[in-house]
Order: C-alpha cells, then sequence, then structure tokens
C-alpha cells in the first residue's frame, strides 16, 4: 500500500463527522449529497444553504492542492466518457437507493438505520468487486 496515510484518513473522518453532526444540530438536516444537490435544483426557502454546501465541495477540490492534496486532475482518468456513464451511474443509483454514501454511509449508519446500514454494505461489497475486476480482470 502506497498511499497509506491513516492520519489524514482520521482528520478527514473527524471533520466529515463534525459537519455532518453540525448540520445536523443546527438545522434538523441529513448530509446527503445527493439530497441536497437535488434540493438545489428545485425552488425552495432552503436553496441558498444548499448551493454553498455543493459551491463548498467544488471549492475545496480545487483549493486543497495549494495545501499539498494531490490535484484531482492529477488523480483523474482523461477519459471523459467513463466519467460521464460514471457519473449517470451513481446518479441513478443513488435515486434508487433514496440516497447516496454520504447519506447511507455518514448519516444513515449513525442513527442505526437498517436500510441505511444494509445500504452502505452493499455499497462497500460491490466497490470491493469493481476495484478487485479493474486490477485483476480486465483492465490490468
Amino acid at each position: 500500500m502506497h498511499n497509506f496515510t491513516p492520519l489524514s484518513g482520521l482528520i478527514g473522518g473527524a471533520l466529515i463527522g463534525l459537519a455532518t453532526a453540525m448540520l445536523m444540530l443546527l438545522s434538523g438536516r441529513l448530509a446527503g449529497v445527493s439530497g441536497i444537490l437535488g434540493g438545489t435544483l428545485t425552488s425552495g426557502a432552503d436553496r441558498p444553504w444548499r448551493a454553498a454546501f455543493i459551491a463548498g465541495l467544488i471549492v475545496a477540490a480545487i483549493v486543497a492542492p495549494l495545501f499539498g492534496a494531490p490535484s484531482p486532475a492529477h488523480l483523474a482518468s482523461s477519459n471523459l466518457v467513463v466519467f460521464a456513464v460514471a457519473g449517470l451511474l451513481v446518479g441513478f443509483g443513488s435515486r434508487m437507493g433514496n440516497g447516496c454514501t454520504s447519506g447511507h454511509g455518514v448519516c444513515g449508519f449513525a442513527r442505526l438505520s437498517t436500510r441505511s446500514i444494509t445500504a452502505t454494505v452493499v455499497f462497500m461489497v460491490v466497490a470491493a468487486a469493481t476495484v478487485a475486476l479493474v486490477h485483476h480482470g480486465f483492465g490490468g
């Protein structure tokens, strides 16, 4: 494992947990990215905070390399068709599962929701199978 960074993972996980807890405590909302994005695209009084949340995700990816994080552009594949298909599949899957990995994995799991725990286990099994297939199957 050449990219083993437990300290940064611990700090990142703690920040995600803190932000999720603050959003729940201060607004009563769950931090599921697909739901936040969906609410941004529809009209409503809570659109500004949702737009700020999504903008923060984008700005963080742009600003993080200034502090030593790897640039997303360097980590990404150059095949935009693969990105487009993957994005559509993730969006379709989040709608089918009534939430995304962040909503189920962070918020639902913390609330001990059986549906979210099941969804998170399925996400992880499919992710492991995908990595195995790509690295040992057709991806070389």
